[in-house]
């Protein structure tokens, strides 16, 4: 399916405010409620919507620290990866994991509450990971822009 502006104007209200009504989007994108209705629902069912969820304030639930970590591992195996990626996805702090492409193998993003929460992390969890070779953390200081709309 590709998508047509009416379903790009659906998707990036949707990004913008995922809990208004089908009455508020129809208005929004100048269709009538059922088409408007027709149109998420097949949105949804090819995947284009994966998902609703509400975005949590980071400093209001007592992590206001974000933590990136590149990681290089002592190989490229198929099973040092795979060990590593199921490792890393059941760390409850760890809130995206990229395999990349450059100078390290993988990059995560962390939150803590502050400095100290970070070394627990670090010694419970990251210092534990199976095939690392190399790990280089940086905090970051401010964050001056964040979404998670993609453009449509």
């Amino acid at each position: 399916m590709s998508l047509d502006a009416t379903d790009r104007k659906i998707l990036a209200a949707l990004q913008n405010k995922g809990r208004m009504s089908n009455a508020e989007l129809s208005e929004q994108v100048n269709l009538s409620p059922s088409a408007c209705h027709r149109r998420v629902q097949r949105l949804e069912a090819d995947g284009y919507i994966r998902n609703y969820v509400a975005l949590l304030d980071a400093r209001k639930m007592g992590v206001p620290t974000t933590v990136f970590v590149e990681i290089t591992l002592q190989g490229q195996a198929e099973e040092v990866l795979d060990a590593f990626e199921r490792a890393v996805a059941r760390i409850p702090d760890v809130l995206e994991c990229h395999l990349m492409a450059g100078t390290a193998d993988y990059i995560l993003k962390v939150v803590a509450e502050n400095t100290e929460d970070f070394a627990r992390i670090h010694k419970q969890y990251l210092s534990r990971l199976p095939g690392v070779a190399q790990m280089q953390s940086s905090f970051a200081l401010r964050t001056v822009f964040k979404t998670t709309a993609l453009p449509v």
